[in-house]
């Protein structure tokens, strides 16, 4: 893909000698061009100086976590001998000023911030006396203040409420949801590690589905907890085995010969199974279902039969975005930028080629900005247009070194002294 070509005008050789007869050098033309020159100084001297592209610089050293949520920038301070406590500020957006700073109230390192009902959640891994386990400290947006804490990491709900669910596949723990504005628990219960997948209404959780310890399933009202309905699934065991909800789905791969079945969430009621030759894990590819195999090969499917609607070696990852799908090559994988394409969800056929990019994080549904190292320094910025399979170069940004976070109209990140600044897209 080429990039935007800037005209340069023609080159031409030294213009041949002019034999015209000149006009007559007119008396008044030295007072005219004094005239001329002294109006052009003055256009500038009022003007000032050219604007240059604005950035705004904001503080944060190496090893800290970094995050952009509307119009604050929220910084968590590295834990260092010389600061033993981790330290959350806040900085007002789009200036950079300084709105408040606290400390948290616990040790090990935190790695999630998210804004929910005029909060953060400030979510990481505690360290105590007992081993180590996630903790979700909840803090006023305005002024930092402490509000209150709960074990686990947070899930918003459907109702408002959240639930907080053990840190780790491996971790067990209490299941528990709690209201939002002070953390009173509404219900709670013992989950084993590693058996826990939710339903989605929008994109918000509704319902809970949980494998108990004799082997059956459930799925609860994640408002109530109150259980809606129990099966038992012939899930099959096997060398490998995967349960997870995707697109309105439960699928479960395993058995001898391995299956992949899918169940409906209202009653757990089977609706197709199919050989899952090879696959181990499902993803949403809306409109369609993607199955990963261990070969690397890509299976799209109908969800609602199980049929297999085309299947690919090229790409590695994909996900939906407008009613498309973007794939990175499995021949670009890697760190760093990769080659992404364009398909079409139930055919599987190429739709544009948008070139290789490494994309800025981004909030779901935001903009979807690519990029690329400049050969003289800096990053090369530019919007993907995944609908239209386009791609629309925004800007060069020098001091850019990388770590990138966008959102509506703007760009975070991480400068070559190691601070980070912020850009203002073009529109």
């Amino acid at each position: 893909m080429t990039g935007p070509v800037i005209d340069l005008g023609e080159l031409r050789h030294e213009p041949e000698p002019d034999t015209r007869p000149r006009r007559p050098r007119a008396n008044g033309r030295p007072l005219r061009c004094a005239l001329v020159l002294l109006f052009v100084l003055a256009t500038l001297v009022a003007a000032g100086p050219v604007s240059r592209r604005a950035v705004v610089p904001l503080p944060a050293r190496l090893g800290a976590n970094v995050v952009v949520t509307d119009d604050l920038f929220l910084v968590i301070d590295p834990i260092t001998p010389q600061t033993p406590q981790r330290r959350l500020a806040a900085y007002r957006l789009p200036g950079g000023e300084p709105v408040w700073q606290v400390p948290l109230p616990a040790e090990g390192r935190y790695w999630g911030v998210t804004p929910l009902a005029g909060m953060l959640l400030v979510t990481g891994y505690e360290v105590g006396s007992e081993g180590r386990g996630a903790l979700t400290v909840v803090l006023d947006r305005a002024t930092g203040a402490y509000r209150w804490q709960q074990p686990g990491s947070p899930v918003e709900l459907a109702d408002g409420n959240i639930l907080f669910q053990p840190g780790g596949e491996d971790e067990p723990g209490s299941l528990r949801v709690v209201d939002t504005c002070c953390g009173t628990v509404r219900w709670q219960l013992t989950t084993a590690p590693g058996e826990i997948n939710y339903g989605t209404a929008g994109n918000a959780v509704d319902r809970v589905l949980l494998r108990n310890a004799d082997g059956s399933f459930e799925i609860r009202d994640a408002a109530t907890g109150r259980v809606l309905t129990r099966a038992r699934l012939r899930v099959g065991g096997g060398a490998y085995e995967t349960v997870q909800v995707v697109d309105g789905l439960l699928f479960t791969v395993g058995g001898t010969p391995a299956m992949v079945t899918a169940y409906g969430l209202d009653q757990l009621d089977q609706r197709w199974s199919t050989t899952a030759d090879g696959s181990l894990y499902a993803t949403g590819c809306d409109p369609v279902v993607c199955l990963q195999t261990r070969s690397g090969r890509l299976r799209a499917v109908d969800p609602a039969t199980g049929r297999e609607l085309w299947s690919s070696e090229r790409w590695g990852w994909v996900w939906p975005v407008a009613g498309r799908l973007v794939a990175t090559t499995l021949s670009s994988a890697g760190p760093g930028a990769e080659q992404l394409v364009v398909l079409d969800p139930p055919t599987g056929r190429v739709l544009a080629d948008l070139g290789r990019w490494e994309l800025a994080g981004s909030d779901l549904g935001g903009p979807m900005i690519g990029l690329r190292r400049h050969p003289d320094g800096g990053l090369l910025v530019a919007e993907l247009d995944v609908r239209a399979g386009t791609v629309r170069m925004l800007d060069v940004l020098p001091d850019a070194n990388g770590e990138c976070q966008a959102s509506p109209g703007r760009l975070l990140c991480r400068r070559v002294d190691g601070s980070y600044g912020l850009w203002r897209l073009p529109d």
